[in-house]
């Protein structure tokens, strides 16, 4: 054996235990850690597009339809690129994607603060901030998840979901802020800026894979040797779709997850603040109430995990839209009075809880249905919840523009959380297999 070799496979073998070798905490957790605040710089730039509707309608002209549109390229990138992210990070590790991918949103972010014409809010805002992003998106959170933790998934994902309403609940008010002082352009720089900061965290303190600190994933009972590198993402992230699309299960998981993402990053995150801004409320006051969902949505996503390891997935996510749908349909009621009112603080509240509590029991059923293949196969996933919210952010934008009211993409929305409750309760519950691409 060469001197190459010997060294691998020491590197591959967990440490001799020893005087002064015990951690107290686990590495898992400081990984968890900068994965969250790494999601935060991401979801910056998601805080914006409601932000900027009226004033990029008002300074260039543009139909809310166009910046509908924009803004729906933006989330279906977002979605379609999480399962390449996640077989590219299988590929040439998390570190590298996930710098690359903040970079990218940077780039795509500060380059807006010179467009003139709507095909370059499609490229900057859609394009790169859609394909950055997307390399960002809760795939990375599942594959993090899977590598490092053996025990307390739910709960784990539950804490990386809830960093993207983390990021908007430290954005919003501040960009809001700036949008409404110094215009909308320094907002866009602050994003830029944002999204560059944490690209060191990532590559000084992030790590692939347990083996590379010589430590078992949390809660396991043997030391995982780190899977090397495998070639052909772009081939394996189709193969993967093509082997799960077999299968009654994904159709159920994307048509829920679909409907998930129409009645929140489509309608809520971009049409909320110019709904409210319609009845009269000011722009920084609608903003903040956007704020404070995400307050109740990281109590309401770390709350989702905690019930995912202790009950049953899809009780749950029949639970979840079924209330969300509820309260969707009491909105357009709500909105017609301009000031805060407690029925809408109870909204605000009750809507937050229920955000992205989808997350943690639908990660859970595609590793329960999908097993190796899960964080690629919750990609495909996602790609469809954004795929939802992509055609609502238009449609929702279209709709303003020939009714005058967002009223009617409140009332479908909540038919269509219902029809979603009813999806979730048909998902079976024994495994199915996937063929893994090597």
């Amino acid at each position: 054996m060469t001197q190459t070799s010997e060294a691998a496979a020491v590197a591959q073998q967990p440490p001799e235990p020893g005087r002064g070798s015990r951690i107290r905490v686990h590495r898992a957790w400081f990984v968890a850690a900068v994965t969250f605040v790494t999601i935060i710089g991401a979801a910056a730039f998601r805080s914006v597009p409601g932000l900027l509707i009226d004033p990029l309608h008002d300074e260039f002209d543009w139909s809310r339809g166009t910046i509908g549109a924009a803004v729906s390229v933006n989330l279906a990138l977002y979605g379609l690129t999480a399962p390449f992210a996640a077989a590219l990070m299988d590929r040439f590790g998390i570190r590298r994607v996930v710098a690359v991918a903040l970079t990218v949103i940077a780039l795509g972010s500060g380059l807006t603060v010179w467009m003139t014409a709507a095909w370059q809010l499609m490229l900057c805002w859609g394009l790169l901030v859609g394909l950055g992003s997307g390399s960002m998106a809760l795939a990375f959170a599942a594959t993090v998840t899977n590598r490092w933790f053996t025990e307390r998934r739910g709960l784990v994902s539950g804490i990386l979901t809830a960093a993207s309403a983390s990021g908007q609940l430290i954005f919003l008010p501040l960009l809001s802020w700036i949008v409404e002082r110094h215009d909308w352009r320094p907002a866009a720089v602050t994003v830029a800026l944002a999204a560059l900061a944490v690209v060191p965290f990532v590559w000084l303190l992030l790590r692939d894979h347990p083996a590379d600190v010589g430590q078992k994933p949390y809660g396991a009972a043997e030391f995982v040797p780190k899977p090397a590198p495998v070639p052909g993402a772009a081939r394996r992230a189709v193969t993967v779709l093509f082997s799960a699309a077999r299968t009654g299960p994904f159709w159920l998981l994307a048509g829920t997850f679909a409907i998930c993402g129409a009645s929140t990053n489509g309608l809520i995150q971009t049409h909320f603040v110019p709904a409210a801004h319609d009845h009269g409320m000011p722009l920084t006051t609608a903003a903040s109430l956007l704020a404070v969902i995400g307050v109740f949505d990281v109590v309401g996503t770390i709350a989702s995990g905690w019930f995912t390891d202790r009950f049953e997935a899809r009780r749950l996510l029949a639970v979840y839209y079924s209330l969300r749908g509820v309260s969707l349909l009491f909105l357009p009621l709500l909105l017609v009075t301009p000031g805060v009112q407690p029925p809408m603080i109870f909204f605000i509240v009750f809507y937050g809880l229920d955000w992205v509590a989808t997350v943690p029991p639908t990660l859970a059923l595609c590793r329960e249905q999908y097993g190796e293949d899960s964080a690629i196969v919750f990609g495909w996933v996602l790609a469809s919840h954004q795929v939802g919210a992509a055609l609502v952010a238009f449609l929702g934008g279209l709709a303003r523009d020939t009714f005058g009211s967002y009223d009617v993409v409140w009332y479908a929305s909540g038919a269509l959380c219902a029809v979603a409750a009813l999806m979730a309760l048909v998902i079976r519950r024994r495994g199915v297999g996937v063929a893994t691409m090597a």
